[in-house]
C-alpha cells in the first residue's frame, strides 16, 4: 500500500500553518472535557482519556487516511467500554484494546476498508441511537448528585438502581448540572467559535467552588488528583491463553472503532470535496490503538463531531490534528492540578448533549416513517443495543437486513420461456397461439433475469424442469441479465445440464456475463455443458441449436416454430431478440 505523507503536505505555506494553529487549538480545547467525560463515563479515570486524545490523536491524524480526521475517545465507545471494564477489568481493556489495534491493521491490510463500508444504513442508525441512549442514562446519576450507586452492565438494572435512590437526590449537584448546561446550550448562539462545554465546565464548577464547597463530588474527591504528565511506556502482557479470553472484546473494538473512523472520514470527505482512503484509516487507527495503551489509553477512533469542528474552524492538513493533540498535552502539564476540582455534575450535561447530538434522531424517524422491513431492522437493532448489547444488536440487524435482501432480490429473478421472432418486429406471441401452434418439442428457449443465488436457485431450477418435462432435445438459456451467479446457483444450473445431458438433450447459453462465466469455468460446469455451447449472440445459438437436431425428424414436426428457427439460422445484420411467448416466474408472494 502506498504511503505519501509529503504529498498531504503539497502546496503547504504559512497561511496553512496559521489555519492549522487556529483549528487545532479550537478542538484542542473541545476535546479536554470530552476526554475526561467519556474516561469516567466508560468506567475508568478521567486523565486516561487525555491520554487517549493526546497520544491517539496524534498518531491518527500523521497515519490515517482523512486529511481532516481528529481521532480520540468518543462516545460510541461509552457503553463498549464500560462494560469491558465491569468485566474483565481495566487492564484486560488495555490488551482489548492493544489487539483491537493489531485487528485493524489487519483489516486495513486485507483491504477491507470498503467492505464495512455495507453495512446496512438502519443497523447504523439503530445501534448509534441505542448507544445515544445508554450514555444519556447513564448522566442522570451524576447530574442527580447520585454517586454511591452500584452499577451493573444491564440496562434495565441501571434504571432500577435509579429509581430505587431517586430520593437522595443532590441539589447542589442538580443546581451545578443545570448551570453548565445552559452555557453549553447558549454560548455556541452568542458566540459560535467558543466552546459551550468549556464555558459550562469552567463556570460551573467556579459556581460550585465559590457557593457551595464541598457539596458536590468533584473529580480529585472521586478519583484523585491528575497527574500533570503522561506515564511512562508500560507493554502489556500477552499470552495466547489471554489473547483467546479477550478476543470478543477486540473483535468489538475494532468493529465499533473501523465502523466509526471510516462514517467520520466520509462526513469529513462530504464537507471538504476530499476523499479518504478507507484502508490507509484502518491502518493508521490500528496502530493509534496499539501504541495507546502502552501509555494507559483506552480505545480511540475518528470523533466526527470534532472532525468537522476541525473542517469549519478552517484546518488546511493533518497537522491540525497534530496540533490538537500538542494543546492538550499542554493544557495537562500546566493545568492539571486545578481539574480535580471539577464538579462530577459538570461533567453530565455534557456527555447528555453529546447523546443529543449523535442520536440520529431525524434520519431514525425518517427510516421508521417508511415502515418497511428496514424499520423492523432499524427498530430491532436500537432495542437490543439499549436492553442487551451491542454485538448482539449489530449480529442480529445484520442477519435480518440480510434475509431481507434475499427475499428482495428474490422478487426480481424471473425466467421466462420465448420464442424468437424472426422479423424483429417486437411483435408479442399470446401464450394460446404458442401452445397450439409454436411450442416446438425440440428447443426451449428461457431468458434468465436477475441474480442467480442460494435465494432462488432451487425455484430457478424446479421452473425450468417443471416446463421441460416434455424433454427437448435442445435448452437454451439467454443470461444477459443475470449480473451475479454464486455456488448454489451454478450447482442448481448443473443439475439441469445433467438431467438434459441423461436424457439426450444438451443445454446451450448465450450472451452470459463475466462474473457467472469465470465461475463456470473455475467449476468446471463450461466443460459438462461444453464449451462450444456458449455464444455472444442468441441467433448464432439457435443456428447451432438446428444442428443438434435430428434434421429427418424435424422435417416432419408439424410445428410451425422449425420454420421460424430456420429464418433465424440466417445471417442477419441485426442480433436476434428473443420474443416472450409463455412466463414461468419465480418471484416470491410470500
Amino acid at each position: 500500500m502506498k504511503f505519501s505523507f509529503t504529498g498531504r503536505f503539497q502546496g503547504y505555506n504559512r497561511e496553512s500553518f496559521q489555519k492549522d494553529f487556529i483549528s487545532g487549538l479550537i478542538v484542542g480545547i473541545i476535546a479536554i472535557p470530552l476526554g475526561m467525560a467519556f474516561a469516567i463515563a466508560s468506567g475508568v479515570k478521567p486523565e486516561y482519556g487525555l491520554y487517549t486524545t493526546i497520544v491517539a490523536g496524534i498518531i491518527i491524524s500523521l497515519l490515517g487516511g482523512s486529511t481532516f480526521q481528529i481521532g480520540g475517545p468518543t462516545g460510541a465507545f461509552i457503553p463498549i467500554l464500560f462494560a469491558i471494564v465491569m468485566q474483565y477489568g481495566y487492564e484486560n481493556l488495555l490488551i482489548a484494546g492493544f489487539m483491537a489495534g493489531v485487528l485493524l491493521v489487519i483489516m486495513g491490510l486485507f483491504k477491507l476498508g470498503k467492505v464495512m463500508k455495507f453495512i446496512p444504513r438502519p443497523v447504523i442508525i439503530g445501534f448509534t441511537s441505542g448507544i445515544a441512549v445508554t450514555i444519556f442514562t447513564g448522566q442522570i446519576a451524576s447530574f442527580l448528585g447520585l454517586h454511591q450507586l452500584e452499577k451493573h452492565e444491564n440496562f434495565m438494572a441501571n434504571m432500577k438502581e435509579l429509581g430505587i435512590h431517586m430520593a437522595s437526590t443532590n441539589s447542589y449537584s442538580v443546581a451545578t448540572a443545570l448551570i453548565c448546561l445552559v452555557f453549553i446550550i447558549l454560548t455556541p448562539r452568542l458566540f459560535p467559535k467558543v466552546p459551550g462545554s468549556l464555558v459550562g465546565l469552567l463556570i460551573s464548577t467556579v459556581v460550585a467552588s465559590l457557593l457551595y464547597p464541598d457539596k458536590v463530588a468533584t473529580i480529585g474527591s472521586t478519583y484523585g488528583a491528575i497527574p500533570n504528565s503522561i506515564p511512562g511506556i508500560r507493554m502489556p502482557s500477552l499470552s495466547i491463553e489471554h489473547m483467546l479470553y479477550l478476543i470478543k472484546p477486540a473483535l468489538v473494538i475494532a468493529m465499533l472503532g473501523g465502523i466509526e473512523s471510516l462514517l467520520s472520514a466520509i462526513v469529513a470527505d462530504g464537507m471538504t470535496g476530499t476523499r479518504h482512503n478507507s484502508n490507509r484509516e484502518l491502518i493508521g487507527q490500528g496502530i493509534a490503538n496499539m501504541i495507546t495503551p502502552l501509555f494507559g489509553g483506552i480505545p480511540a477512533t475518528g470523533a466526527i463531531a470534532r472532525t468537522a469542528t476541525n473542517i469549519k474552524s478552517g484546518a488546511a492538513s493533518p497537522l491540525s490534528g497534530v496540533i490538537h493533540g500538542i494543546v492538550v498535552f499542554l493544557v495537562l502539564f500546566l493545568f492539571a492540578p486545578y481539574a480535580s476540582n471539577i464538579p462530577l455534575a459538570s461533567m453530565a450535561p455534557i456527555l447528555m448533549v453529546v447523546a443529543w447530538n449523535m442520536s440520529e434522531r431525524k434520519e431514525f424517524a425518517h427510516i421508521l416513517k417508511t415502515r418497511t422491513a428496514e424499520s423492523f431492522v432499524l427498530v430491532s437493532t436500537f432495542l437490543l443495543t439499549v436492553f442487551t448489547d451491542l454485538t448482539t444488536a449489530v449480529e442480529v440487524g445484520l442477519v435480518l437486513s440480510g434475509i431481507i435482501f434475499v427475499k428482495h432480490m428474490s422478487v426480481l429473478l424471473s425466467t421466462t420461456k420465448v420464442l424468437p421472432d424472426p422479423s424483429d418486429n417486437n411483435k408479442k406471441v399470446s401464450a394460446h397461439m404458442i401452445h397450439e401452434q409454436h411450442n416446438c418439442p425440440q428447443i426451449s428457449i428461457y431468458t434468465v433475469e436477475g441474480a442467480l443465488f442460494f435465494g432462488v436457485a432451487n425455484r430457478f431450477e424446479k421452473s425450468i424442469m417443471d416446463e421441460i418435462h416434455n424433454k427437448p432435445k435442445v435448452l437454451l438459456l439467454k443470461m444477459s441479465h443475470v449480473p451475479y451467479m454464486d455456488a448454489t446457483g451454478e450447482a442448481h444450473l448443473a443439475s439441469i445440464a445433467k438431467h438434459l445431458k441423461k436424457h439426450g438433450g444438451v443445454v446451450i447459453i448465450s450472451e452470459i456475463q463475466d462474473q457467472p462465466r469465470q465461475l463456470l469455468k473455475k467449476t468446471g460446469l463450461d466443460e459438462i455443458i461444453g464449451q462450444d455451447h456458449f455464444f455472444d449472440q442468441t441467433g448464432n445459438a439457435i443456428s447451432f441449436a438446428l444442428t443438434k437436431l435430428n434434421h429427418a425428424q424435424c422435417l416432419g414436426c408439424e410445428h410451425d416454430a422449425f420454420r421460424e428457427c430456420q429464418q433465424l439460422s440466417r445471417p442477419r445484420a441485426i442480433p436476434v431478440q428473443p420474443q416472450l411467448v409463455h412466463s414461468s416466474s419465480l418471484q416470491v408472494s410470500d
